[in-house]
This record gives C-alpha cells, sequence and structure tokens, in this order.
C-alpha cells in the first residue's frame, strides 16, 4: 500500500471516529456555557447507541433507530436536569450514577436477546470524492454526518448570536445577576442538558448504527468523557473543541489502522493513547484559559 493510500485510510477512519464525538461535543460545548458540566454525556451515548440498535432491529430502519437514539439521549438529559435542578442533587454524582446505569443495564439487556445488523446509507458527492487524499474521508461518509454542517453553525449561531444564548452565557458567568435580570437560571440550564442530550445521543446512535451497525458492551467505551476533554482542550470555543474531537478521533484511528498496516506497538499501549492524549490536553491547556465561571456550580435562589 502506497503513503498515500495509507494516509488516506487513515484519514478516513479518523474522521468516522470524529464524527461521533463532534455531535457530542457541540451538545457538551452549550451546555457547560451555560454552567451546566454534564459529566452524563457517556450515558447518552452508550444509552442512545443501545436503543437506536434495538429499534433498527425491530423495525428494519435505521433511520428510525437513529431517531430514536436522539430520543432516548433527551429523556436522559431531562432526567440529569431534574435531578439536578428540582431535586438538588449533586450534578457530579448525578452524571456517574447516570453512566454506571447505561453501562450496567445495556450490558444485561445485550444478552437477552439478539439484534439484527442495520446501518444508515453511505452519501458519495460526485467529483468531490474523487479529491485525492481528503475526497473519500470527507465527501463519502454515512449520510448523518453530513448533519454536521447544520448543526455546527446552529451550535455557535445559538450560544453567540440568539437571545436564548446570550442568556445561557449569562447563566454560565453570574446565575445570580441573571436571576436579579429575570432570567430563569435552572430552566435555561435544563435546557442546555436537553440540547445536550439530543446531540450526544446522535452521536451514539451515529457509532452505533452509522458506522458499526451493532451494539457491543460498553460501545462508547468513554467517548463521553473525550468529549468533556475536548471542550477543556478548547477552552470553550467550539471551533477548537472540534479540532480537539478530530485531534482524539486521529489518535483512535491510529490505534485501528497501524497494525493493519504492517506497524508493530504494544496493543495496550495503542488502546490508551487517545485517554493519554485527552489528559495531556487537559493538563496543558485547562489552565490556561478561563472556564464559564459558574460551571458546576448549583444555583440557589438568594444564594451569593
Amino acid at each position: 500500500m502506497s503513503v498515500l493510500d495509507s494516509t488516506s485510510t487513515i484519514l478516513a477512519s479518523g474522521v468516522r471516529l470524529t464524527v461521533p464525538l463532534a455531535f457530542a461535543a457541540c451538545g457538551e460545548y452549550l451546555a457547560q456555557r451555560a454552567g451546566a458540566m454534564n459529566i452524563s454525556v457517556e450515558a447518552m451515548m452508550l444509552g442512545a447507541a443501545f436503543t437506536s440498535v434495538a429499534t433498527a432491529s425491530a423495525t428494519g430502519s435505521a433511520t428510525t433507530g437513529l431517531a430514536v437514539g436522539v430520543l432516548t439521549g433527551l429523556v436522559i438529559g431531562f432526567v440529569h436536569g431534574n435531578l439536578s435542578h428540582r431535586a438538588q442533587i449533586n450534578t457530579f454524582v448525578v452524571g456517574l450514577v447516570l453512566s454506571a446505569l447505561a453501562l450496567g443495564l445495556t450490558s444485561y439487556l445485550i444478552t437477552t436477546k439478539q439484534f439484527a445488523s442495520h446501518q444508515v446509507g453511505t452519501l458519495s458527492i460526485p467529483l468531490l470524492r474523487d479529491i485525492p487524499l481528503i475526497g473519500a474521508p470527507l465527501f463519502s461518509v454515512r449520510w448523518p454526518a453530513y448533519l454536521l454542517i447544520l448543526l455546527v453553525p446552529l451550535t455557535w449561531w445559538l450560544v453567540q448570536r440568539s437571545r436564548w444564548g446570550l442568556e445561557l452565557r449569562a447563566v454560565g458567568e453570574n446565575p445570580q445577576a441573571a436571576d436579579v435580570a429575570g432570567i430563569k437560571v435552572n430552566a435555561r440550564r435544563r435546557q442546555a442538558l436537553l440540547w445536550c442530550g439530543a446531540l450526544a445521543g446522535l452521536g451514539g446512535a451515529y457509532l452505533a448504527v452509522g458506522e458499526v451497525g451493532s451494539f457491543n458492551q460498553n460501545m462508547t467505551a468513554g467517548r463521553g468523557y473525550l468529549v468533556i476533554a475536548a471542550v477543556i482542550f478548547g477552552a470553550w470555543r467550539l471551533g477548537r473543541t472540534l479540532l480537539g474531537c478530530l485531534v482524539f478521533g486521529l489518535a483512535d484511528a491510529m490505534r485501528l489502522a497501524l497494525p493493519a498496516l504492517g506497524v508493530t506497538l504494544n496493543p495496550q499501549l495503542l488502546v490508551a493513547a487517545p485517554y493519554l492524549l485527552a489528559l495531556l490536553a487537559m493538563l496543558l491547556f485547562a489552565g490556561q484559559h478561563r472556564e464559564p465561571a459558574a460551571l458546576g456550580r448549583p444555583f440557589l435562589r438568594g444564594s451569593t
């Protein structure tokens, strides 16, 4: 295999592995700008991956499975928001419990039934797919990947240009002042968690019925936590967050591609590489940029 073909193969694999991270990262970025540290993004992705495969198997439609995956993420976001804001349970505890519950429940359910394999179709763009090196990786992918062309600018516009986004950012920076201004702080945070749930659910469902076509135990394998690391790596800016997703996706692609190309490395090191890279990124960049001032802090009216 030529160097060009090898590079194109790694890029194609990297793009495929970046897409589910990018979907979830758009949602996590918006949630964190509202001050909601959504640790349950792993639960959203994993739960959506399972329900999308189960639904696709039952209905024979991968697209229906994709939609149910989005709905699953929304439900988990709704549960997280209400437990954190209405029941006033520590949001980090809620996120960890939901992630553990999703892992345990899906691990059990996958043993109870065999699911038929279904995948959404591939969409290739003529002429563009023939561009050397980048044509196949970028312009011949499963069709839901092209939703990022809409969702990325929409997420940016919602946060940076809409009145709702202005209120979200105010809630993430100074919730007490936002409350005085008449903004419903916890309601805005719950809305941000719903957006995050929908997009993280889309990411998990894409991984399952887009790229793999089946569900395996612990299928997301910590990708939800990579998404959180990408937002920190990106200094709470959407463009840099997506760049972080691409870096992690390419690192994961190298794990899969190097053995196929005849490069022998320690397999455990290859598996750990994306997560080691995420840890390194947080160590290098977390202290260099200021996070939203109220990130992860519960809001109680009248508190200071």
